[in-house]
């Protein structure tokens, strides 16, 4: 099985990061919730699919949490060149956390590729 690499051209960043305190659909122990809004853009000379993504968030109290599984928010989104796809997500937690992640595919000759979304701080904000 082939490695994957990174295709320059595909970028993912981070749009917009919201914070929510409290609320009845939070549980007790992880009352803030952080809405994320991403676009993974394609500006290479590829067509891409992306298949999937992993996610490590880690919790300023010492725990870490791996997110890793096929799809993205439920689909498989093909990208032309110059074409983007824009998602929103959520992660709840009791404390600050920081999150960074990549999303993989293929191209349209099957090589397996992926591009890395920068580390995002979730931050609290003081009461």
């Amino acid at each position: 099985m082939s490695s994957s690499r990174e295709l320059p051209g595909l970028t993912a960043t981070l749009d917009q990061l919201h914070y929510h305190h409290g609320g009845a659909t939070l549980p007790a122990d992880q009352p803030h919730a952080f809405v994320y809004f991403i676009t993974i853009r394609n500006a290479s000379d590829h067509t891409v699919t992306l298949l999937g993504r992993k996610w490590v968030v880690e919790h300023a109290d010492g725990s870490r949490l791996v997110i890793e599984g096929d799809k993205i928010v439920g689909e498989t989104p093909r990208l032309a060149p110059g074409e983007h796809f824009s998602y929103n997500s959520y992660h709840v937690t009791g404390c600050d956390a920081t999150a960074h992640g990549s999303f993989h595919g293929v191209d349209e000759l099957g090589r397996r590729v992926h591009v890395l979304l920068p580390p995002f701080a979730m931050t609290i904000p003081p009461a």
